[in-house]
């Protein structure tokens, strides 16, 4: 087999993977062009033509299809090799592949990562922050933070490593011109600052009598976290979120919690990674360096 081919089925997965010349292109540090003329040679050794091109994304062919589970397989296993070897060498080697919710990720992650390939030169990181579901298996992640209740999965293994604690807060100015809520009830009263997700906003508070559902719409409505805690920075109105994104703001006392006693309960943080015979070193060395970081308490509630 040419020794180039392996780099043209590279650049064929990676397309699939990416939706698009361009994205695969970033993440293999080639030209747009270079991936176009793997697939070319590709379609031209298979005789059969694999990807179906339109101005706005890639599909694929029946022919396609079947090249790219074998060789997504073929590329998983050399990528087990390597972390075989790296296993047997003891340090952490190749890319590091990571996923995070996306406020979490940018204010908590980043930083455990910057001092994760600091520690371990040879690596290299592919990291999205995103809040969309992210199949591990599917995708070919070595780990992903996940902040829920899990859900059954026998492909997956999972270590809590934190908690998701939800808050009631506003700036000093808006509770000084609107009063300050003293029971969950008393936010009908109040202008809130909502969370468009596609689904109605849900705050949960734990009363004595059971669980309370404030479901109103917001006075404003945004479907960013972090613009929203900038909107009740100004004095707009109440947000609920998680401390992991107000912590410091609280500490400071730039927002003030509210319905502290009627806090529902927090939420597992964790991290999830694919079960296999053999836990890779990069893997293993972030876990480590997490729970380091972490387990005298986690930083946004400091």
């Amino acid at each position: 087999m040419e020794a180039n081919r392996f780099g043209d089925i590279a650049a064929f997965v990676c397309a699939v993977k990416a939706g698009s010349f361009t994205s695969a292109a970033a993440s293999l540090g080639l030209t747009r062009s270079a991936v176009g003329k793997s697939i070319v040679r590709l379609e031209g050794r298979m005789g059969a033509r694999l990807l179906n091109r339109t101005t706005r994304k890639l599909s694929l062919t029946d022919e396609g299809q079947v090249a790219y589970e074998r060789w997504k397989q073929i590329l998983e296993d050399l990528d087990e090799v390597d972390a075989t070897m790296a296993l047997r060498r003891g340090r952490p080697t190749g890319t590091f592949k990571l996923t995070a919710p996306l406020s979490f990720g940018q204010r908590h992650i980043l930083p455990i990562l910057d001092a994760y390939l600091k520690q371990w030169p040879e690596l290299r990181a592919d990291v999205w922050f995103t809040d969309r579901y992210v199949d591990l298996v599917d995708e070919g992640i070595d780990i992903a933070i996940r902040i829920g209740t899990p859900k059954d999965d026998s492909q997956l293994l999972t270590r809590t490593v934190g908690w998701q604690q939800f808050a009631t807060c506003a700036s000093p100015s808006y509770l000084a011109r609107c009063g300050v809520p003293q029971t969950p009830e008393d936010l009908d009263g109040h202008d809130t600052i909502a969370f468009i997700s596609g689904q109605a906003s849900v705050w949960r508070y734990q009363t004595p009598t059971g669980l309370y559902l404030f479901e109103q719409p917001g006075r404003l409505n945004i479907d960013s976290s972090e613009a929203m805690r900038e909107a009740a920075l100004t004095g707009i109105g109440l947000i609920h979120l998680p401390t992991y994104i107000t912590g410091n703001d609280l500490r400071e006392g730039t927002l003030v919690e509210v319905l502290k006693p009627y806090r529902s309960p927090p939420d597992p943080i964790r991290v999830v990674y694919p079960s296999k015979r053999q836990l890779s070193p990069r893997v293993r060395a972030f876990i480590d360096l997490l729970i380091e970081r972490w387990e005298s308490g986690v930083p946004w509630e400091a």
